[in-house]
């Protein structure tokens, strides 16, 4: 398997598989939601998944170092760090990171880098990631991934989006279909290990972002 040093390589071998996990960099190492986080991302570095985050503290710190603590050295740890005024480089857990100066490009990255994104509770830069990656695979300029709410907070704004702006004919059922909400880990982990499946089968239903959609 290739030694993969870089973001840039990374994006020239979209036959590794990828989780991005998104969510807040103000959630404490004490808290339920850090551990949350590093066990579901331990358990996917034992299966060999590779890991991509924003690569500050918090739930990205988590993921990063889960990943680390399960991994057997085939999955890499991915940190996109990007300017801002009170975060200045990424964690300690990064076997690959890249910096970059707007969050539009580093967006960009993500969604070419991810096959599932998954998505821990967050404030205005989760929502917005969330919505971007949401938004993209609506109107196909990304493949179809799962995009996985695995924290209740998420639940009540995707029954919002049902109820109002399914309801008021503002979006359309097939757009609801890409979403998945899970409250523990092996649901999340159930949903990751079927796309995994069925990218390794390298069958119709998988679709490579980097082929699609070049940041």
């Amino acid at each position: 398997m290739t030694d993969i040093q870089t973001v840039e390589e990374a994006l020239q071998h979209p036959e590794r598989f990828r989780v991005s996990i998104f969510g807040s960099a103000r959630i404490k190492k004490d808290s339920p939601e850090y551990q949350k986080v590093f066990n579901l991302a331990k358990n996917l570095g034992k299966l060999g998944i590779n890991i991509v985050t924003g690569g500050g503290p918090g739930i990205m710190e988590a993921a990063n170092s889960g990943l680390k603590a399960g991994t057997n050295g085939d999955a890499k740890s991915v940190g996109l760090t990007v300017d801002l005024p009170w975060e200045t480089e990424g964690n300690d857990h990064l076997d690959i990171s890249k910096h970059f100066q707007r969050f539009s490009n580093r967006l960009d990255h993500f969604m070419a880098l991810s096959n599932v994104v998954v998505v821990m509770p967050g404030g205005i830069g989760t929502c917005l990631e969330l919505f971007y990656t949401w938004q993209l695979v609506q109107v196909e300029h990304i493949c179809e991934i799962p995009i996985i709410l695995a924290d209740d907070m998420w639940h009540t704004l995707y029954n919002w989006v049902k109820k109002d702006l399914l309801g008021q004919g503002l979006v359309s059922e097939p757009d609801l279909k890409p979403i998945f909400c899970t409250s523990t880990n092996e649901q999340t982990c159930e949903i990751i290990e079927l796309a995994y499946r069925e990218f390794k089968k390298e069958g119709n239903n998988v679709c490579l972002n980097i082929d699609k959609y070049q940041p």
